[in-house]
């Protein structure tokens, strides 16, 4: 049977959530390996960050990126982060 991948994405909202809240749920959607790419974003659409998740990538290296969100979510009082993932189907 084929193989297809699907892009999945989560979406969580700094100002509802706490910017602790998130940055320790991206960091469990990064460790499970299935997390492709990072995307902090204004309420009205305006991409503030996008960062490229490689297999590769461990905790340490991150450090800069879950920086990078808490100081957004100081200045910008309504952020939007999202996920995006990968999952294969078998179908």
């Amino acid at each position: 049977m084929p193989t297809t991948k699907e892009t999945l994405f989560e979406t969580f909202h700094i100002d509802e959530e706490g910017v602790d809240r998130v940055i320790e749920r991206i960091k469990a959607l990064v460790e499970e390996g299935n997390a492709r790419r990072l995307l902090v974003k204004t309420r009205d659409g305006r991409t503030i960050i996008e960062v490229p998740l490689t297999l590769g990538v461990v905790g340490a290296l991150l450090l800069p990126v879950w920086a990078a969100i808490a100081a957004i979510a100081a200045i910008v009082t309504d952020a939007v982060v999202t996920v995006e993932k990968r999952t294969d189907d078998k179908r």
